[in-house]
Protein backbone atom coordinates (compact mmCIF):
# COMPACT_ATOMS: atom_id res chain seq x y z
CA UNK A 1 0.00 0.00 0.00
CA UNK A 2 1.28 3.38 -0.99
CA UNK A 3 0.94 6.23 1.04
CA UNK A 4 -0.23 9.93 0.05
CA UNK A 5 0.84 11.55 2.59
CA UNK A 6 3.68 14.15 1.91
CA UNK A 7 6.79 12.57 3.43
CA UNK A 8 9.04 15.05 5.56
CA UNK A 9 6.24 17.23 6.54
CA UNK A 10 5.87 19.15 9.91
CA UNK A 11 3.81 17.40 12.58
CA UNK A 12 3.43 18.96 15.47
CA UNK A 13 4.46 17.18 19.29
CA UNK A 14 2.72 19.76 21.53
CA UNK A 15 -1.06 19.04 22.43
CA UNK A 16 -1.77 22.51 20.92
CA UNK A 17 1.17 23.66 19.36
CA UNK A 18 4.27 22.35 17.75
CA UNK A 19 6.37 22.91 20.83
CA UNK A 20 9.47 21.09 21.28
CA UNK A 21 10.09 20.32 17.62
CA UNK A 22 10.80 22.85 14.66
CA UNK A 23 8.73 23.04 11.26
CA UNK A 24 10.78 21.29 8.87
CA UNK A 25 10.47 22.35 4.58
CA UNK A 26 8.95 19.12 2.83
CA UNK A 27 10.29 16.92 1.48
CA UNK A 28 9.61 15.20 -2.01
CA UNK A 29 7.27 12.44 -2.27
CA UNK A 30 9.63 9.21 -1.61
CA UNK A 31 8.36 5.49 -1.49
CA UNK A 32 6.77 4.11 1.56
CA UNK A 33 10.26 1.85 1.88
CA UNK A 34 11.92 4.20 2.47
CA UNK A 35 11.45 6.18 5.90
CA UNK A 36 11.20 9.64 6.58
CA UNK A 37 13.44 11.77 8.71
CA UNK A 38 12.61 12.13 11.89
CA UNK A 39 11.93 15.87 12.78
CA UNK A 40 12.76 17.80 15.80
CA UNK A 41 15.37 20.26 17.04
CA UNK A 42 18.93 20.77 14.95
CA UNK A 43 21.96 18.90 16.37
CA UNK A 44 24.41 21.78 18.29
CA UNK A 45 21.90 23.97 19.33
CA UNK A 46 18.63 25.07 20.88
CA UNK A 47 15.85 25.45 18.50
CA UNK A 48 13.72 28.67 17.95
CA UNK A 49 10.26 27.89 19.56
CA UNK A 50 8.09 28.44 16.49
CA UNK A 51 4.96 30.85 16.99
CA UNK A 52 1.70 29.25 18.46
CA UNK A 53 -1.40 29.32 16.58
CA UNK A 54 -4.72 29.14 18.03
CA UNK A 55 -5.80 25.98 20.60
CA UNK A 56 -8.90 24.40 19.07
CA UNK A 57 -8.67 25.74 15.39
CA UNK A 58 -10.10 24.00 12.32
CA UNK A 59 -10.11 24.22 8.94
CA UNK A 60 -7.35 25.59 6.70
CA UNK A 61 -5.42 28.72 8.98
CA UNK A 62 -5.75 32.15 7.77
CA UNK A 63 -3.23 33.82 5.71
CA UNK A 64 -0.06 35.27 7.68
CA UNK A 65 -0.98 38.91 9.08
CA UNK A 66 0.48 41.54 7.01
CA UNK A 67 3.61 42.88 8.31
CA UNK A 68 3.71 46.16 10.08
CA UNK A 69 5.77 48.63 7.50
CA UNK A 70 7.88 50.81 8.59
CA UNK A 71 8.46 52.81 5.08
CA UNK A 72 6.01 55.51 6.20
CA UNK A 73 8.09 56.08 9.99
CA UNK A 74 11.43 56.39 7.52
CA UNK A 75 9.96 59.14 5.39
CA UNK A 76 11.50 62.94 6.45
CA UNK A 77 8.09 64.85 6.38
CA UNK A 78 6.64 62.19 9.20
CA UNK A 79 10.08 62.45 11.02
CA UNK A 80 9.93 66.22 11.09
CA UNK A 81 5.71 66.24 11.72
CA UNK A 82 6.68 63.92 14.53
CA UNK A 83 9.18 65.94 15.96
CA UNK A 84 7.32 69.32 15.53
CA UNK A 85 4.06 67.70 17.09
CA UNK A 86 6.38 66.72 20.43
CA UNK A 87 8.12 70.44 20.37
CA UNK A 88 4.54 71.51 20.09
CA UNK A 89 3.86 69.76 23.62
CA UNK A 90 6.83 70.05 25.02
CA UNK A 91 6.67 74.36 24.70
CA UNK A 92 3.05 74.20 26.12
CA UNK A 93 3.95 72.97 29.62
CA UNK A 94 6.18 76.30 30.32
CA UNK A 95 2.82 78.26 29.58
CA UNK A 96 0.30 76.14 31.72
CA UNK A 97 1.81 73.96 33.91
CA UNK A 98 1.98 75.16 37.78
CA UNK A 99 4.27 72.24 38.66
CA UNK A 100 8.09 73.83 38.30
CA UNK A 101 9.55 70.03 37.34
CA UNK A 102 6.78 70.20 34.31
CA UNK A 103 7.86 73.63 33.41
CA UNK A 104 11.98 72.96 33.51
CA UNK A 105 10.91 69.75 31.47
CA UNK A 106 9.47 71.99 29.06
CA UNK A 107 11.96 74.08 28.59
CA UNK A 108 14.24 71.88 28.16
CA UNK A 109 12.65 69.31 26.07
CA UNK A 110 11.22 72.03 22.89
CA UNK A 111 14.57 72.92 21.77
CA UNK A 112 15.79 69.53 21.64
CA UNK A 113 12.73 68.23 19.27
CA UNK A 114 13.08 70.81 17.32
CA UNK A 115 16.74 70.16 16.82
CA UNK A 116 16.16 66.55 16.00
CA UNK A 117 13.52 67.35 13.32
CA UNK A 118 15.57 69.42 11.59
CA UNK A 119 18.75 67.08 11.80
CA UNK A 120 16.23 64.57 10.53
CA UNK A 121 15.55 66.76 7.37
CA UNK A 122 19.01 67.80 6.72
CA UNK A 123 21.18 64.86 7.29
CA UNK A 124 21.93 61.74 5.24
CA UNK A 125 18.69 59.28 5.16
CA UNK A 126 21.12 56.36 6.94
CA UNK A 127 22.40 58.96 10.05
CA UNK A 128 19.17 61.25 9.90
CA UNK A 129 17.01 58.80 12.62
CA UNK A 130 19.70 58.09 14.62
CA UNK A 131 20.83 61.51 15.20
CA UNK A 132 17.30 62.94 15.88
CA UNK A 133 16.57 59.88 18.21
CA UNK A 134 19.74 60.60 20.20
CA UNK A 135 19.33 64.60 20.30
CA UNK A 136 15.41 63.64 21.81
CA UNK A 137 16.77 61.24 23.84
CA UNK A 138 19.77 63.73 25.52
CA UNK A 139 17.72 66.75 24.93
CA UNK A 140 13.81 65.23 26.52
CA UNK A 141 15.16 62.86 29.33
CA UNK A 142 18.92 62.58 30.32
CA UNK A 143 19.84 66.32 30.69
CA UNK A 144 16.32 67.08 32.27
CA UNK A 145 16.52 64.31 34.71
CA UNK A 146 19.93 64.65 35.44
CA UNK A 147 19.05 68.32 36.09
CA UNK A 148 16.38 67.13 38.31
CA UNK A 149 18.32 64.53 40.40
CA UNK A 150 21.50 67.13 41.20
CA UNK A 151 18.98 69.36 42.08
CA UNK A 152 16.84 66.70 44.27
CA UNK A 153 13.35 67.92 42.84
CA UNK A 154 10.84 64.79 41.58
CA UNK A 155 7.73 64.02 42.41
CA UNK A 156 6.05 63.29 45.86
CA UNK A 157 6.39 59.51 44.67
CA UNK A 158 9.83 59.41 43.89
CA UNK A 159 10.39 60.51 47.63
CA UNK A 160 7.48 58.04 49.24
CA UNK A 161 9.12 54.99 47.22
CA UNK A 162 12.67 56.06 48.19
CA UNK A 163 11.38 56.57 52.25
CA UNK A 164 9.25 53.50 52.02
CA UNK A 165 12.54 51.69 51.45
CA UNK A 166 14.24 53.54 54.80
CA UNK A 167 11.52 52.33 56.73
CA UNK A 168 11.55 49.07 55.44
CA UNK A 169 14.72 48.63 56.51
CA UNK A 170 14.49 50.25 60.23
CA UNK A 171 10.14 49.56 60.75
CA UNK A 172 10.10 46.51 58.95
CA UNK A 173 7.64 48.00 57.31
CA UNK A 174 7.34 50.38 54.28
CA UNK A 175 3.86 52.23 55.48
CA UNK A 176 3.77 54.79 58.71
CA UNK A 177 1.86 53.72 60.86
CA UNK A 178 -0.09 56.88 61.20
CA UNK A 179 -0.08 59.20 58.47
CA UNK A 180 -0.79 62.91 59.18
CA UNK A 181 0.05 64.81 55.53
CA UNK A 182 -0.42 63.49 52.05
CA UNK A 183 3.07 62.53 51.69
CA UNK A 184 2.80 60.01 54.54
CA UNK A 185 0.85 57.98 52.52
CA UNK A 186 2.31 55.14 50.26
CA UNK A 187 -0.27 54.07 47.82
CA UNK A 188 2.13 51.27 46.90
CA UNK A 189 2.30 47.64 47.70
CA UNK A 190 5.32 46.45 49.23
CA UNK A 191 7.94 45.62 46.12
CA UNK A 192 7.66 49.03 45.12
CA UNK A 193 9.99 50.10 47.86
CA UNK A 194 12.76 47.53 46.30
CA UNK A 195 13.62 50.72 43.90
CA UNK A 196 14.21 53.21 46.69
CA UNK A 197 16.85 50.51 48.22
CA UNK A 198 19.62 52.21 46.32
CA UNK A 199 18.80 55.62 47.71
CA UNK A 200 18.83 54.24 51.17
CA UNK A 201 21.84 52.54 50.49
CA UNK A 202 23.99 55.18 48.88
CA UNK A 203 22.45 58.58 50.61
CA UNK A 204 22.99 61.64 49.41
CA UNK A 205 26.78 62.07 50.14
CA UNK A 206 27.86 63.33 46.50
CA UNK A 207 26.18 64.28 43.43
CA UNK A 208 27.54 60.65 41.83
CA UNK A 209 25.52 58.67 45.06
CA UNK A 210 22.41 61.09 44.38
CA UNK A 211 22.46 59.85 40.83
CA UNK A 212 22.99 56.50 41.28
CA UNK A 213 20.38 55.85 43.98
CA UNK A 214 17.35 58.20 42.45
CA UNK A 215 14.47 55.64 42.21
CA UNK A 216 14.07 57.83 39.03
CA UNK A 217 17.03 55.95 37.69
CA UNK A 218 16.08 51.96 38.72
CA UNK A 219 12.80 52.35 37.12
CA UNK A 220 14.03 53.60 34.03
CA UNK A 221 16.18 51.08 33.88
CA UNK A 222 13.38 48.21 35.12
CA UNK A 223 11.27 49.82 32.03
CA UNK A 224 14.03 49.60 29.42
CA UNK A 225 15.44 45.88 30.43
CA UNK A 226 11.91 44.67 30.50
CA UNK A 227 10.66 45.89 27.10
CA UNK A 228 14.31 44.76 25.36
CA UNK A 229 12.97 41.62 26.51
CA UNK A 230 9.39 41.41 25.91
CA UNK A 231 10.93 42.42 21.57
CA UNK A 232 12.98 39.45 22.01
CA UNK A 233 10.74 37.17 22.40
CA UNK A 234 7.64 38.08 20.02
CA UNK A 235 10.32 39.48 17.06
CA UNK A 236 9.80 37.04 14.30
CA UNK A 237 13.27 37.38 12.98
CA UNK A 238 16.64 39.01 14.05
CA UNK A 239 16.89 41.17 11.48
CA UNK A 240 16.86 44.64 13.40
CA UNK A 241 17.68 45.71 16.58
CA UNK A 242 15.54 47.46 19.32
CA UNK A 243 17.83 50.29 19.96
CA UNK A 244 16.02 53.11 17.53
CA UNK A 245 12.45 51.95 18.21
CA UNK A 246 13.24 52.04 22.27
CA UNK A 247 14.73 55.68 22.14
CA UNK A 248 12.24 57.36 20.07
CA UNK A 249 9.50 55.70 22.71
CA UNK A 250 11.82 56.74 25.52
CA UNK A 251 12.12 60.24 24.50
CA UNK A 252 8.60 60.73 23.44
CA UNK A 253 6.84 63.13 25.50
CA UNK A 254 4.57 59.82 26.41
CA UNK A 255 7.47 58.60 28.14
CA UNK A 256 10.04 61.46 28.77
CA UNK A 257 8.14 63.33 30.84
CA UNK A 258 6.44 60.44 32.95
CA UNK A 259 10.45 59.69 33.50
CA UNK A 260 11.65 62.44 34.21
CA UNK A 261 9.14 63.59 36.54
CA UNK A 262 8.38 60.57 38.59
CA UNK A 263 8.67 57.40 36.53
CA UNK A 264 6.65 55.15 39.36
CA UNK A 265 4.49 53.31 36.67
CA UNK A 266 7.41 52.77 33.92
CA UNK A 267 8.20 49.20 35.96
CA UNK A 268 4.31 48.00 35.62
CA UNK A 269 4.07 48.70 31.60
CA UNK A 270 7.58 46.69 31.24
CA UNK A 271 6.39 43.94 33.13
CA UNK A 272 3.19 44.11 31.38
CA UNK A 273 4.23 44.07 28.60
CA UNK A 274 7.05 41.02 29.54
CA UNK A 275 4.48 38.59 30.90
CA UNK A 276 1.67 38.36 27.65
CA UNK A 277 5.18 37.94 25.65
CA UNK A 278 6.46 34.86 28.06
CA UNK A 279 2.34 34.17 27.81
CA UNK A 280 2.84 34.09 23.99
CA UNK A 281 5.68 32.13 24.00
CA UNK A 282 4.70 29.70 26.61
CA UNK A 283 6.74 31.02 29.32
CA UNK A 284 4.65 29.35 31.99
CA UNK A 285 7.07 29.71 35.06
CA UNK A 286 8.66 32.65 34.08
CA UNK A 287 5.63 34.85 33.10
CA UNK A 288 3.52 34.00 36.60
CA UNK A 289 6.98 35.46 38.21
CA UNK A 290 6.63 38.35 36.43
CA UNK A 291 2.75 38.81 37.03
CA UNK A 292 3.59 38.14 40.64
CA UNK A 293 6.56 41.24 40.30
CA UNK A 294 4.21 43.33 38.63
CA UNK A 295 1.27 42.39 41.36
CA UNK A 296 2.89 43.42 44.12
CA UNK A 297 4.41 46.93 42.77
CA UNK A 298 0.83 48.34 42.34
CA UNK A 299 -3.35 46.41 42.73
CA UNK A 300 -3.86 48.55 39.13
CA UNK A 301 -1.87 45.87 37.42
CA UNK A 302 -3.80 42.61 39.12
CA UNK A 303 -6.09 42.56 35.75
CA UNK A 304 -3.09 41.92 33.84
CA UNK A 305 -2.96 37.90 35.81
CA UNK A 306 -6.56 36.91 33.90
CA UNK A 307 -5.62 38.05 30.82
CA UNK A 308 -2.26 36.41 30.90
CA UNK A 309 -3.94 33.62 31.83
CA UNK A 310 -6.17 33.31 29.88
CA UNK A 311 -4.35 34.13 26.71
CA UNK A 312 -2.27 30.58 28.21
CA UNK A 313 -5.54 28.42 28.36
CA UNK A 314 -6.29 29.78 24.72
CA UNK A 315 -3.01 28.97 23.02
CA UNK A 316 -1.97 26.09 25.28
CA UNK A 317 -4.90 24.29 26.95
CA UNK A 318 -5.59 24.53 30.85
CA UNK A 319 -2.22 23.25 32.53
CA UNK A 320 0.21 25.79 31.14
CA UNK A 321 -2.76 28.31 32.27
CA UNK A 322 -3.24 26.60 35.61
CA UNK A 323 0.61 26.59 36.09
CA UNK A 324 1.31 30.08 35.37
CA UNK A 325 -1.93 31.36 37.47
CA UNK A 326 -0.80 29.12 40.84
CA UNK A 327 2.51 30.78 40.34
CA UNK A 328 1.95 34.23 40.17
CA UNK A 329 -0.61 33.82 43.08
CA UNK A 330 1.64 31.77 45.14
CA UNK A 331 4.74 34.23 44.73
CA UNK A 332 2.45 36.93 44.87
CA UNK A 333 0.83 35.69 48.34
CA UNK A 334 4.37 35.01 49.87
CA UNK A 335 5.05 38.88 49.94
CA UNK A 336 2.14 40.08 50.52
CA UNK A 337 0.46 37.94 53.26
CA UNK A 338 3.02 38.63 55.75
CA UNK A 339 2.03 41.94 56.02
CA UNK A 340 -1.66 41.77 55.20
CA UNK A 341 -1.27 39.66 58.27
CA UNK A 342 0.55 42.39 60.33
CA UNK A 343 -0.23 45.36 58.86
CA UNK A 344 -3.70 45.21 57.27
CA UNK A 345 -5.20 48.50 58.54
CA UNK A 346 -2.02 50.25 56.96
CA UNK A 347 -2.61 48.25 53.73
CA UNK A 348 -6.57 48.79 53.60
CA UNK A 349 -6.59 53.00 54.21
CA UNK A 350 -3.19 53.77 52.43
CA UNK A 351 -3.34 50.97 49.50
CA UNK A 352 -6.75 50.87 48.78
CA UNK A 353 -8.95 53.61 50.80
CA UNK A 354 -6.74 56.65 49.52
CA UNK A 355 -5.85 55.89 45.61
CA UNK A 356 -10.19 55.49 45.70
CA UNK A 357 -10.44 58.89 47.67
CA UNK A 358 -11.79 57.58 50.49
CA UNK A 359 -9.10 58.00 53.04
CA UNK A 360 -9.43 60.95 55.49
CA UNK A 361 -6.99 62.98 53.35
CA UNK A 362 -7.06 63.64 49.60
CA UNK A 363 -5.08 62.14 47.69
CA UNK A 364 -3.49 65.11 45.63
CA UNK A 365 -3.60 63.77 42.05
CA UNK A 366 -6.05 65.48 39.58
CA UNK A 367 -6.85 66.24 35.78
CA UNK A 368 -9.94 67.07 34.05
CA UNK A 369 -10.82 63.61 33.59
CA UNK A 370 -14.69 62.21 33.83
CA UNK A 371 -13.86 60.30 37.05
CA UNK A 372 -11.70 63.05 38.84
CA UNK A 373 -14.87 65.83 37.66
CA UNK A 374 -17.40 64.08 39.14
CA UNK A 375 -15.47 62.78 42.35
CA UNK A 376 -15.32 66.35 42.73
CA UNK A 377 -19.14 67.48 43.24
CA UNK A 378 -19.20 65.80 46.54
CA UNK A 379 -20.16 62.18 47.98
CA UNK A 380 -22.48 61.91 45.48
CA UNK A 381 -20.22 62.73 42.38
CA UNK A 382 -17.83 60.37 44.35
CA UNK A 383 -20.48 57.66 44.72
CA UNK A 384 -21.17 57.87 40.74
CA UNK A 385 -17.36 57.91 40.16
CA UNK A 386 -17.07 54.47 41.68
CA UNK A 387 -20.29 53.37 40.47
CA UNK A 388 -19.22 53.87 36.67
CA UNK A 389 -15.63 52.18 37.33
CA UNK A 390 -17.87 48.93 39.04
CA UNK A 391 -19.58 49.15 35.87
CA UNK A 392 -16.65 49.43 32.97
CA UNK A 393 -14.63 46.63 34.78
CA UNK A 394 -17.72 44.32 34.69
CA UNK A 395 -17.65 45.47 30.85
CA UNK A 396 -14.04 44.61 30.73
CA UNK A 397 -14.71 41.12 32.13
CA UNK A 398 -17.27 40.00 29.79
CA UNK A 399 -15.26 41.42 26.95
CA UNK A 400 -12.53 39.07 27.82
CA UNK A 401 -14.59 35.90 28.30
CA UNK A 402 -16.26 36.70 25.75
CA UNK A 403 -13.31 37.54 23.24
CA UNK A 404 -10.39 35.39 24.66
CA UNK A 405 -7.06 37.11 23.21
CA UNK A 406 -5.37 34.78 20.82
CA UNK A 407 -1.67 36.74 21.14
CA UNK A 408 0.44 39.22 23.09
CA UNK A 409 -1.29 41.89 21.05
CA UNK A 410 -4.52 41.25 21.73
CA UNK A 411 -3.51 39.92 25.62
CA UNK A 412 -1.86 43.83 25.77
CA UNK A 413 -4.82 45.65 23.37
CA UNK A 414 -7.46 43.97 26.04
CA UNK A 415 -5.54 45.05 29.22
CA UNK A 416 -4.56 48.44 27.33
CA UNK A 417 -8.17 48.80 27.21
CA UNK A 418 -9.34 47.93 30.77
CA UNK A 419 -6.42 50.19 32.27
CA UNK A 420 -7.95 53.28 29.96
CA UNK A 421 -11.12 52.62 31.52
CA UNK A 422 -10.24 52.44 34.91
CA UNK A 423 -8.16 55.46 34.85
CA UNK A 424 -10.88 57.76 33.35
CA UNK A 425 -13.36 56.59 35.48
CA UNK A 426 -11.47 56.24 38.37
CA UNK A 427 -11.93 58.92 41.53
CA UNK A 428 -8.47 60.28 41.49
CA UNK A 429 -6.79 60.17 37.63
CA UNK A 430 -3.86 61.56 36.09
CA UNK A 431 -3.26 62.05 32.60
CA UNK A 432 0.07 60.53 33.22
CA UNK A 433 -1.33 57.45 33.93
CA UNK A 434 -2.24 56.83 30.56
CA UNK A 435 0.85 56.46 28.79
CA UNK A 436 0.62 52.48 30.23
CA UNK A 437 -1.99 51.53 27.97
CA UNK A 438 -0.58 53.63 25.30
CA UNK A 439 2.51 51.57 25.31
CA UNK A 440 0.99 48.65 25.67
CA UNK A 441 -0.42 49.04 22.37
CA UNK A 442 2.45 50.57 20.86
CA UNK A 443 4.96 47.98 21.78
CA UNK A 444 3.65 44.62 21.26
CA UNK A 445 3.08 45.82 17.37
CA UNK A 446 6.62 47.15 16.87
CA UNK A 447 8.30 43.99 18.16
CA UNK A 448 6.28 41.80 16.47
CA UNK A 449 6.20 44.05 13.67
CA UNK A 450 2.29 43.32 12.49
CA UNK A 451 -0.58 45.79 13.08
CA UNK A 452 -3.43 43.08 13.46
CA UNK A 453 -4.06 40.81 16.64
CA UNK A 454 -4.30 37.52 15.13
CA UNK A 455 -1.70 34.97 15.93
CA UNK A 456 1.09 34.83 13.93
CA UNK A 457 0.48 31.18 11.36
CA UNK A 458 4.14 29.50 10.90
CA UNK A 459 4.96 27.95 8.12
CA UNK A 460 4.04 24.76 9.15
CA UNK A 461 0.97 25.06 10.30
CA UNK A 462 0.85 25.76 5.98
CA UNK A 463 2.18 22.92 5.19
CA UNK A 464 -0.01 20.43 7.33
CA UNK A 465 -3.13 21.64 5.18
CA UNK A 466 -1.11 20.81 1.71
CA UNK A 467 -2.53 18.86 -1.28
CA UNK A 468 -0.92 15.04 -0.68
CA UNK A 469 1.29 14.11 -2.68
CA UNK A 470 1.07 12.03 -5.99
CA UNK A 471 1.69 8.23 -5.26
CA UNK A 472 5.13 6.97 -5.57
CA UNK A 473 5.60 3.97 -7.77
CA UNK A 474 6.62 1.09 -6.44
Amino acid sequence: MVSTRTSGHFRPRGRFTGRGATPTTPAPAVPAAVPAARSGRPRGGRARRPFPHQRGGSGPPTPPDRPLRTGLAAHRGVQLLGCLVAAGWAAGFPLVSDLPNQRLWGTLAAPAYLLAGLLCVVLPRRLAARAGAAVALLGAVLVPLVALVLQGRHQSEVMVVERSAHLLFTTGSPYLAHPVVVTDYNPYLPAMSLFGVPHTLLGEGSAAARLAGDARIWFALAFVACLLASWRLLRPTRDRAPLLPLAVLTASPLVALALVGGGVDLPLIGLCCLAMALAERDRTIAAGLVLALAGTLKWTVWPALPVAVLLLWRLYGRRPAARAGLTALGAASAVMVPYALTRADELREQVVRFPLGLAAIQTPAGSPLPGKVLAGFGPTGHIASLVLLTVGGLGVTVWLLARPPVSAIAAADLLAGGLAIAFTLAPAGRFGYLALPAVLVIWPRLAARRWSARPPVPSACLLAHAEPALPAAR
